[in-house]
C-alpha cells in the first residue's frame, strides 16, 4: 500500500501522560449539492481520538454526527463530498487515498459497526462467512482449522457461543446479531473502531448487554472507538471524552465526567437537562425555536437562534473552539472575550 504517513503525534494530559493521537480530524468539511445552494453537513470539525479512548460523539438529529464518521470511512455518498480539511489516522491522511489504498485501509485500520445490524448481514451467508470473508480479503486464504478457531474467538471476545459459527441472521435476537457485528468489526484488530448508534435499535436490557460488550472489547484490545448516539445517559456509562454538535459544528469536547457535572455550551447545558431523573419530578427542559437553514448560516454564533443567552457580539462573531480549562474545549463568547 502507497500512502503518505505523517507524524504520528504524542500529547500529554492533565496527568502529564503520553498519549498516542490515533485519529486527528483538521477543519473538515462535508457539502451536499442542492439546486438551491450547498448544505454544510460538516462545518470546519475539529477533533482527535487518542489511543485506548471512547469518544462519544452527540447531538441532535440533522446535527451532522453520521456525516462526520462516514467522512471518516470514505463512504459520503452523492450529492454529499468532502471539500476540505485532513483526517489523519496512525499518520495517514485518508482525505487523499483512493482506491486499492483506500479499501486496503478499512476494516484493517477503521471498522465501522453499523446502526441496524439486521440491514448490515447478509440473510443469506453464515456469520461464519462473513467474517471469513473479510479476514481472507485482507490476510490471504488461511487453513479452514485455524480460520475456523480464530473466528470462534472472536465470537468468544464479544460474548457469543460457538454454535453461533453455524447460524444464519436470522437465528440470532437483535442483540446476537448487534454482537456479531462487533466481532466482525474487530476481525483485524484496527485502531479506530466507529459505532454508528450501535444500541438504537434495541431495548434496554440489550443495550446494557450490548455497551458492556463494547467496553469489554476496548479494554481487551486497546481499540479507539467514536460511538455516535444521541442517548447521553448512555453516553455517560460508555464514553471518556463527550463531543457535542450542533449544524455542523462542533460546540463543546470534554471529559465525560466534566461534561456532566460542568457543561458550559448553552446547548450541551439544555441536552443535558432534556434527560428525565428519576430522582425527582420535574418538567422536562425544552429548547427553544428551530435550527437554521444549513444552506445559508447566520453570521456570528450558530446557535444565536435558540440560545438563551445570546448578546450583541454572537451576533457577528463566530467563536472558535478554545480550550477555556484544562481539557476542556467550548465555543461559546461566554468564556473568553
Amino acid at each position: 500500500m502507497s500512502v503518505s504517513v505523517t507524524h504520528v503525534v504524542e500529547e500529554n494530559d492533565s496527568s502529564g501522560k503520553d498519549r498516542k493521537v490515533i485519529l486527528e480530524v483538521k477543519n473538515l468539511k462535508v457539502y451536499y449539492a442542492t439546486p438551491t445552494g450547498e448544505v454544510r453537513a460538516v462545518d470546519n470539525v475539529s477533533f482527535k481520538v487518542y489511543q485506548g479512548e471512547i469518544v462519544g460523539l452527540v447531538g441532535e438529529s440533522g446535527c451532522g454526527k453520521t456525516t462526520t464518521a462516514m467522512a471518516i470511512l470514505r463512504l459520503v455518498q452523492p450529492p454529499g463530498r468532502i471539500v476540505g480539511g485532513e483526517i489523519l489516522l496512525d499518520g495517514i491522511n485518508l482525505a487523499t487515498l483512493q482506491g486499492p489504498d483506500l479499501r486496503a485501509v478499512r476494516w484493517d485500520r477503521l471498522a465501522l459497526i453499523p446502526q441496524g445490524a439486521m440491514n448490515s448481514l447478509n440473510p443469506v451467508m453464515r456469520i461464519s462467512k462473513q467474517i471469513a470473508d473479510a479476514i481472507e480479503t485482507h490476510q490471504g486464504r488461511m487453513p479452514s482449522k485455524e480460520l475456523k478457531e480464530r473466528i470462534i474467538s472472536l465470537l468468544s471476545t464479544v460474548g457469543l457461543p460457538s454454535r453461533v459459527y453455524n447460524m444464519f441472521p436470522h437465528e440470532l435476537s437483535g442483540g446476537m446479531k448487534q454482537r456479531a457485528c462487533i466481532a466482525m468489526a474487530i476481525a483485524l484488530n484496527p485502531s479506530l473502531v466507529i459505532a454508528d448508534e450501535p444500541t438504537s435499535a434495541l431495548d434496554v436490557v440489550v443495550q446494557r448487554v450490548v455497551g458492556e460488550t463494547l467496553l469489554d472489547v476496548k479494554d481487551r484490545l486497546g481499540v479507539s472507538m467514536i460511538i455516535i448516539g444521541h442517548d447521553m445517559g448512555l453516553m455517560a456509562q460508555l464514553v471518556d471524552r463527550l463531543a457535542v454538535m450542533y449544524a455542523g459544528r462542533m460546540v463543546e469536547i470534554s471529559p465525560v465526567g466534566t461534561v456532566f457535572e460542568e457543561p458550559l455550551h448553552p446547548y450541551t447545558q439544555l441536552l443535558i437537562e432534556s434527560i428525565p431523573s428519576i430522582k425527582e419530578r420535574k418538567p422536562l427542559k425544552l429548547t427553544e425555536g428551530i435550527t437554521h437553514d444549513l444552506r445559508n448560516p447566520p453570521p456570528g454564533c450558530i446557535f444565536q437562534l435558540r440560545c438563551p443567552h445570546v448578546h450583541d457580539k454572537c451576533l457577528s462573531v463566530d467563536p472558535p473552539l478554545a480550550e477555556v480549562r484544562p481539557n476542556h474545549h467550548v465555543a461559546c463568547h461566554l468564556y473568553y472575550e
